[in-house]
């Protein structure tokens, strides 16, 4: 018995750790369920596909309506995510339920993760939207020439944009203005990402900031996968979204888990 303990031990918080990504998991599958209103932005996507691409195809640049027909998919991606990184928080402390998820042996931040990574997984159908919108009503086909970089980057935005949107979340835990902050917080990083205008076009000064979001280098990445000619560095280009994804997980875990201890000890769980 002495020898399995230590092992026990050692599995024990990779056991609540998964505990805590499921339950968040089915937790916002089941809120997705009950709330259809936190899918509107899978409504708006159409609607922005239209908009994009009938300013470029009245400005006679077809050859950017690729481009056009990616940014709404990467706008609900981001906005989903940072949606539900500040309802989580916010929805639990309105209903007075934010003390017992604390107190739970699961971890809050794992709790979150699961969240974000279940919503991040279903807004991921704004690209299909995006893509239909754009073949049906203006017969422009979008061809992605590099499909191998495509869905390779499509799965490693998917999993940088949860990581990312749980350092946001520690934010929200500290607040009571979750959803005035995560408001705040969508437009800089469209520009900042490079989603409809690439960041080569930004001020100077702007480049390296934008380079540590991680969306300016998934949209970079994208757009070349839309095009003919052959992609440069894109293995070393996938894994700086990747690294950049898995740095603000580990961020973002910490500091949920610090923004705890201090609203413990202050006594402001329920009031930020």
């Amino acid at each position: 018995m002495t020898a399995t303990q230590p092992g026990s031990r050692r599995s024990g918080p990779f056991r609540s750790l998964a505990r805590g990504l499921s339950a968040g998991w089915w937790r916002e599958v089941r809120e997705l369920r009950r709330s259809p209103d936190r899918l509107m932005a899978l409504v708006t996507a159409p609607t922005l596909t239209l908009v994009f691409l009938a300013i470029m195809l009245h400005a006679g640049r077809t050859d950017l309506a690729p481009f056009a027909v990616l940014a709404p998919a990467l706008l609900v991606l981001w906005q989903m995510a940072l949606q539900t990184s500040g309802d989580t928080v916010e929805s639990e402390r309105e209903n007075g339920s934010l003390e017992a998820l604390v107190a739970s042996p699961t971890p809050l931040a794992a709790v979150i993760v699961g969240r974000i990574a279940a919503v991040t997984a279903v807004s991921l159908l704004g690209f299909v939207e995006s893509w239909l919108v754009a073949a049906i009503v203006f017969g422009v086909r979008v061809h992605i020439y590099h499909p191998e970089l495509f869905f390779s980057t499509l799965l490693v935005t998917g999993y940088a944009t949860a990581g990312s949107a749980v350092v946001l979340s520690a934010l929200f835990v500290r607040t009571r203005a979750a959803r005035a902050l995560q408001n705040s917080l969508t437009y800089p990083f469209y520009v900042l990402g490079g989603i409809m205008v690439p960041v080569a076009y930004l001020p100077d000064w702007l480049e390296p900031v934008t380079r540590l979001v991680f969306l300016s280098w998934s949209s970079d990445l994208m757009r070349d996968a839309l095009m003919q000619a052959p992609p440069q560095n894109s293995l070393l280009r996938l894994a700086v979204v990747l690294l950049l994804g898995t740095i603000g997980l580990a961020v973002g875990m910490l500091l949920v888990r610090r923004a705890l201890v201090l609203v413990r000890r202050t006594g402001t769980i329920g009031h930020a």
